[in-house]
């Protein structure tokens, strides 16, 4: 007859519910925000078209980020309930005895100390992990905000700040995803299977291995103790009006974040035209056709060579379909076409020869080609300096 080990409490159902929140969110934000940051990829192609193209993945990337905005409310009003009702020891703080316990961790691994460092409820490694996710939400939540809300944004900082913001969020999500995956799995998968965050509880034996301190604690009555009935309801009746009252302005906050602006997920409106007309298997579907390309202009006609006189409104006009304000690259004003693209600046003033927007036209096969005339002029006027 087998004996049942002993279990000891670990986690209570409020943190569990937090985990599966916090589990399905972020997974949701990853699944659907680096198919995004790193578009050409063959596998980003499967999942976004698997999400139903671009749109419904960011509609589902940005529904995750608002699942995860409550989850972290909720890990709040549940820190604030333990620490103010129950008392609960602030055991997830960071103290030096955590970088004792590192270094004797890293010697204990390299084969220079014999016994692993005794840890408490919280081993360093969890610490770490703790405050590097809740350092990552922070970020994540400041850029994705820039980015979701850019004319708010850029209303109290200099524009410069979301293309900044935009590289951090991406730099940051694969930074995440890589921690979660290799360092988390790890700790909590290959190393040992730890199912407390699923069950709740510990055996005596993994309470030994991995938590001997707070172990001693239990077995000499010295843990966090029960709180008098009497004085739990006295606290109750104070945490419980306030907590509502921050619920309500944090609540508040994440629906500004979520509807302050639409910009970000805007998109163009469907024709009359196109809306009247459904998919017929009997014909095949036409290819889209630029515009015609007006008659361009004599190369003596052209008196203002500036960007608002003649080459804004020419590349405008045959660059617009592939370089919008959401590709990357712009050519919709001057200053978006000096910034350039992914691949640095297009337009070298004074060297109209080595200009990329030059460059690029000289086989005569771009999509968007500009007439021999067109480009003489392009460059005649990247020659002049490029003035606006």
């Amino acid at each position: 007859m087998s004996k049942t080990p002993r279990t000891y409490p670990r986690f209570e159902l409020a943190r569990r519910i937090e985990h599966l929140i916090m589990l399905l969110s972020f997974g949701t934000l990853g699944i659907t925000g680096l198919p995004q940051k790193y578009p050409s990829s063959g596998i980003s192609h499967f999942i976004v078209n698997l999400f139903g193209g671009i749109e419904g993945t960011r509609s589902i990337h940005h529904i995750a980020a608002t699942v995860m905005m409550v989850g972290t409310i909720y890990h709040l009003l549940v820190f604030g309930y333990k620490f103010y009702v129950k008392r609960t020891r602030l055991g997830m703080l960071p103290a030096l005895q955590d970088v004792r316990d590192g270094l004797q961790a890293t010697l204990y691994n390299l084969g220079f100390a014999k016994k692993r460092p005794q840890m408490g409820r919280y081993t360093f490694e969890e610490k770490l992990e703790y405050w590097a996710f809740v350092w990552g939400t922070v970020i994540m939540g400041l850029t994705g905000f820039m980015m979701w809300n850019p004319i708010t944004t850029s209303g109290i900082l200099p524009g410069e700040f979301i293309p900044a913001a935009k590289a951090a969020h991406g730099l940051e999500a694969v930074l995440a995803v890589l921690a979660i995956l290799i360092w988390h799995f790890y700790g909590v998968h290959f190393k040992i299977f730890n199912k407390a965050m699923w069950t709740g509880s510990m055996t005596e034996e993994e309470m030994l291995h991995e938590h001997p301190l707070e172990l001693a604690d239990i077995k000499a009555g010295v843990a966090d103790r029960p709180v008098d009935p009497i004085i739990l309801k006295k606290r109750q009746r104070v945490y419980f009006p306030v907590a509502a009252i921050l619920t309500t302005i944090m609540l508040a906050g994440v629906f500004g974040f979520v509807n302050s602006e639409n910009t970000a997920i805007t998109t163009l409106p469907v024709s009359v035209e196109r809306a009247g007309i459904g998919y017929d298997p009997q014909t095949p579907t036409p290819f889209p056709t630029l515009a015609p390309t007006p008659t361009p202009q004599p190369m003596e006609a052209v008196a203002d060579l500036t960007w608002s006189g003649y080459i804004g409104p020419v590349l405008q006009e045959k660059c617009s379909m592939c370089h919008g304000a959401l590709g990357g690259l712009s050519l919709a004003s001057y200053a978006d076409a000096m910034t350039g693209g992914q691949s640095g600046a297009i337009i070298l003033p004074g060297d109209g020869a080595n200009s990329l927007l030059v460059t690029i036209q000289i086989p005569g096969d771009h999509l968007g080609q500009l007439t021999p005339d067109e480009l003489s002029l392009v460059q005649e006027w990247i020659d002049a300096g490029a003035p606006e």
